[in-house]
């Protein structure tokens, strides 16, 4: 009898960016550890996952061994391209990356956060409002993109700016963290690239010459042990702050308020006990990450579920599929549950020293928006076809229209 074919990592099958839970739960059945023929390491079982996050591994492609992998980094870090890609703290190793978290931390305070609710109460409050007037909306366009732009921009101290254009950048942008097989995708990554560095650096000029209390200013200004960022830093810290600021928490309003419509009950529940808020927002980042997948370069042998990784490898730590193992979450993991006790144990601010540092952000975000919208339309429907963004890693939304049934806010 001959052995079964094995089940490699695959984001092109069909159906995949509509649901690619049943992917990744195929994967981490029977095939958890894989050394991909693409040139990287994929791992898919959440104590596996969160070893790799927590071992001091690298993020720094400079230990990358040769291969399709570094092929891409090298293509998309050509020329002007290298900055963004190399000097955000989210890709350095300590001491730089301990340098710049401690720089941009002493600004990004949960203080300054928690300082935020009101401003953001009073944004989601008046879009809520528009959705009551207009009865039917579609929730991305109304609420889950806005706001989110809405907050990080009034945080960074940011004059007005072409909120479509850059939201097609960052679109654009973010996909430098997937695979890349085509080269017109790669040109436009790169072209986003110069442009949303461009449009940085004037934005830093503006700032520099219109100081203020607010986080880019702080930015600026800032210094840990006598350093201060220089200009590729502060350019590259700007926009991983900005584009995370948004991208990741549109996708966790529309993600999460999608997965309350497939789940009735799980609405009236929610409806009914507003006490839930916190605990539903934790479930909906387990349920479906914002962001699926992050990523270590062994800088040693590492040894995980029976196989040597080899210093140099490009490892793939796949967070959506570790926040459905059922060994951690339950034998209902694939469900929505938004009393679950271990919700809060999910992956999806990653892991170790490179931890997200916005999650009390998109938490204070999450909580307000859908809290809110749930307690003022407790009947909202799907109404008309979703469109999903078609991402690997930042897997989120594009379209969501919805119907309300409810009275303007008194």
């Amino acid at each position: 009898m001959s052995e079964p074919e094995r089940v490699w990592f695959n984001p092109f099958l069909p159906g995949f960016f509509d649901d690619p839970y049943p992917h990744y739960k195929q994967l981490a059945t029977e095939h958890p550890v894989q050394d991909h023929p693409l040139g990287f390491w994929f791992l898919t079982r959440y104590d596996d996952v969160l070893a790799l996050l927590r071992a001091g591994q690298s993020v720094e492609v400079r230990n990358m061994s040769d291969g399709p992998v570094q092929q891409q980094v090298d293509t998309l870090g050509e020329g002007d391209n290298a900055g963004v890609l190399i000097a955000s703290m989210l890709d350095r190793d300590p001491p730089d990356h301990t340098r710049l978290r401690a720089l941009v931390t002493k600004v990004f305070t949960r203080r300054a956060i928690a300082a935020l609710e009101p401003q953001i109460t009073a944004l989601v409050d008046s879009a809520l409002d528009e959705m009551a007037e207009r009865g039917s909306s579609d929730l991305v366009e109304q609420l889950a993109f806005p706001l989110p732009f809405a907050v990080i921009s009034t945080m960074l101290g940011l004059p007005p700016v072409d909120n479509a254009r850059i939201r097609d950048l960052s679109g654009t942008l973010v996909r430098s963290l997937e695979v890349v097989t085509d080269d017109e995708t790669a040109r436009a990554i790169m072209a986003a690239n110069i442009e949303l560095q461009a449009l940085t650096r004037d934005l830093i000029a503006w700032k520099r010459a219109n100081p203020a209390d607010d986080l880019l200013t702080a930015l600026i200004t800032a210094e840990h042990e006598g350093q201060v960022l220089n200009e590729d830093e502060l350019v590259s810290q700007v926009i991983l702050l900005f584009v995370a600021g948004h991208e990741t928490t549109v996708n966790l309003i529309a993600n999460g308020t999608l997965a309350l419509l497939r789940n009735p009950d799980q609405l009236a529940v929610l409806g009914e006990r507003p006490d839930l808020t916190a605990n539903a927002v934790e479930e909906f980042l387990r349920y479906d990450s914002p962001v699926q997948q992050t990523r270590r370069i062994t800088i040693s042998p590492y040894e995980v579920g029976g196989f040597e990784i080899p210093p140099g490898a490009f490892v793939v730590a796949c967070l959506a599929a570790a926040n459905r193992d059922e060994a951690v979450f339950g034998a209902d993991a694939d469900k929505l549950r938004l009393d679950r006790t271990q919700a809060r144990h999910h992956l999806s601010f990653g892991g170790g020293p490179h931890h997200c540092l916005g999650a009390a952000l998109a938490r204070l975000e999450g909580q307000i928006a859908i809290g809110r919208m749930v307690q003022r339309f407790p009947e909202l429907t799907l109404d008309g076809e979703i469109e999903w963004n078609n991402r690997i890693n930042l897997r989120g939304l594009d379209k969501l229209p919805v119907k309300v049934h409810a009275t303007l806010h008194g």
